[in-house]
């Protein structure tokens, strides 16, 4: 895509991919997580609560099954709109009653559904799909 990417292999927190542009100038961190096409949801994690910044972007991916004609899938979402919707949606979650009345449980994992897919308790990744502009967006134009 014209930009320079850099997989952190876990030696830096929260961020899996630090991309720049080709001057190095500007940056993104991106946190990837991955599900099957077609699945209904994407497990993110309570660290998805958190605001980290205008530069900070999820990218929940898409990766078919081995031999599936299914493409790749990609929704790239800005970490001030992960952060609201799903903490709003947890805290919901959480203040609703489960089963027979029962009090539910906080865990570690927090869940976003895909598209067309919606639920009363997660929040909804609609509108994100290849939004590769808004990564684009902060580095500006590529070199060609």
């Amino acid at each position: 895509m014209g930009y320079s990417a850099v997989v952190t292999l876990g030696n830096t927190p929260n961020t899996d991919i630090l991309c720049s542009n080709v001057e190095g100038t500007k940056f993104v961190h991106i946190q990837v997580k991955t599900y099957v096409p077609g699945t209904r949801t994407c497990s993110v994690g309570k660290k998805a609560q958190k605001e980290y910044g205008p530069n900070f972007f999820w990218i929940l991916g898409g990766i078919p099954k081995w031999g599936s004609k299914d493409p790749f899938e990609y929704y790239i979402i800005p970490s001030t709109v992960m952060s609201k919707n799903v903490k709003e949606k947890s805290e919901h979650w959480l203040a609703t009653p489960g089963k027979d009345g029962r009090e539910h449980k906080d865990s570690n994992v927090r869940i976003v559904t895909l598209p067309p897919f919606k639920s009363e308790h997660s929040w909804g990744a609609d509108g994100y799909k290849d939004r590769w502009d808004l990564i684009e967006e902060k580095l500006g134009a590529p070199h060609q």
